[in-house]
């Protein structure tokens, strides 16, 4: 069981905390200060120390030197954002924001733990010889990336390339399929490796909010600003600054990071002043920004200056056996998480996974297991417990689409079969027949659940509407 000291001097945040790692199986000390974490504990029995950045006497970034061999997680609020990117030039592994939510801490603790174990248990390995590679691990370890379907080891070898430059990256894939490993993966093997990564999701950020969150503001600048603050992108500087959902960034904003890209500047809002800006942009969107830039919705001359280098990201169920290797990942490190032993996916759990169309991709994978994990009372990993429907997708979807053709279709211009794939079929079947079918007359009709359809409908786009009477 991981220990983890977390030094906070509010009480209330404090023994929320510990409440929160404590349910995850991490074992938890706490203190209100530096000088009662180090009186009271010897620092090196930890495994991780979570910090707040400003307590009384001494700042948080003092365990970063009281505990050299510990990694520090410092917290800190947008308007010290400042401090906590200074903070990790001094040796803090990284930074959270205050106020976060529960699952980006215990995602940020758990990557931590997993980084140090990985440096912990590859220090005492001997060299090999160059002629000594284990296969299937390299990409795992290096990029932290499990994948070993020929699209994703493409997308390694392209990671590897393009990692070492400055250019601006792209990086394209349904939500859920793993695009910010992506950009922590170009940011650890570029020379911008020791400096800030800054990650900001785009649309979790109100629109009122988001330029002075991006470029931050001068003191006066609008109703509420009371102090000046430094924005995100200039926390990047010298590193790397990542925008999750950049589809979702305002049209004015949108003109502010472009000059960001083109001159290397940033000026405040409320502010005259101009200031120069070293920073690497790495983009990921679930969007077709080409089509929203000819619609509008996006400005072209951003769309061509993110669009240097693009990388996809296959969704899961394009992935083949891939989905296992990670199911499996995923269950070791949760069943280690919760001190649970010997689980595994009974055969028809393995089935299912393989199955399951999973339209969340890996991050509805990874919840699937945890609760799973949570519920077993055995150690073999039910389909029950995973919460999944088995909908054998593909398959029920081909036999009954053949099925219907063959039958014949209520079209007027029935479209040749032989060029159809599954997803143009569920398409044009939907599109044809659902003003005349309920929702569950069409998911009988394709052979499978109503909540498959809604998922599929979602992923493609397709505007549910009414039946009309007959």
């Amino acid at each position: 069981m991981a220990k983890i000291l977390v030094v906070e001097d509010e009480s209330i945040i404090r023994s929320a905390l510990r409440r929160l790692l404590e349910r995850h199986q991490y074992s938890v000390s706490e203190a209100g200060s530096v000088q009662q974490a180090c009186s009271e504990n010897n620092l090196n029995d930890f495994d991780l120390i979570i910090s707040d950045l400003r307590l009384p006497g001494e700042p948080g970034t003092e365990m970063i030197r009281r505990a050299p061999d510990t990694p520090v997680l410092i917290m800190t609020s947008y308007a010290s954002l400042r401090s906590a990117v200074d903070s990790m030039k001094l040796g803090a592994v990284d930074y959270i924001a205050k106020p976060f939510d529960h699952e980006e801490m215990l995602k940020a603790v758990s990557r931590i733990l997993d980084e140090a174990r990985r440096r912990h248990s590859a220090a005492p390995t001997p060299p090999q010889s160059k002629t000594e590679k284990p296969t299937g691990t390299d990409d795992q370890q290096e990029l932290g990336i499990i994948g070993s379907c020929p699209a994703m080891q493409t997308l390694f070898k392209r990671i590897r390339k393009v990692a070492p430059t400055d250019s601006t990256v792209l990086i394209q894939g349904e939500s859920g399929t793993g695009k910010e490993l992506v950009a922590r993966a170009l940011h650890q093997l570029s020379r911008r490796a020791k400096a800030p990564l800054i990650s900001v999701n785009c649309a979790a950020i109100p629109e009122t909010l988001i330029e002075s969150e991006l470029f931050g503001h001068e003191k006066g600048a609008f109703t509420g600003a009371t102090a000046g603050r430094t924005g995100l992108v200039e926390a990047a500087d010298g590193g790397t600054l990542f925008l999750d959902e950049i589809g979702e960034l305002p049209l004015e904003a949108q003109a502010r990071l472009l000059r960001v890209l083109q001159e290397g500047e940033i000026r405040r809002v409320g502010s005259v002043q101009s200031s120069k800006v070293d920073v690497r942009l790495v983009a990921a969107t679930h969007r077709d920004l080409k089509t929203m830039a000819r619609q509008g919705l996006f400005r072209e001359d951003l769309y061509y200056r993110l669009n240097v280098i693009q990388l996809g990201l296959p969704p899961l169920r394009e992935r083949g056996e891939d989905v296992m290797l990670i199911a499996e990942a995923l269950l070791g490190k949760a069943a280690a998480n919760m001190q649970q032993h010997g689980l595994h996916f009974s055969p028809e759990a393995a089935r299912s996974i393989r199955q399951y169309s999973w339209p969340g991709n890996v991050r509805e994978l990874e919840n699937a297991i945890e609760r799973a994990v949570i519920l077993c009372d055995d150690t073999a990993i039910s389909t029950d417990l995973l919460g999944i429907e088995p909908d054998n997708d593909r398959a029920s979807l081909a036999t009954s689409a053949l099925q219907t053709m063959q039958r014949g279709s209520t079209s007027s211009n029935p479209e040749p079969t032989e060029n159809l794939s599954l997803e143009d079929y569920f398409q044009h079947f939907v599109l044809e027949h659902q003003e005349y079918m309920t929702e569950t007359e069409l998911a009988n009709k394709l052979g499978i659940s109503r909540k498959c359809l809604w998922e599929r409908r979602q992923r493609l786009g397709i505007p549910r509407k009414k039946a009309s009477s007959h």
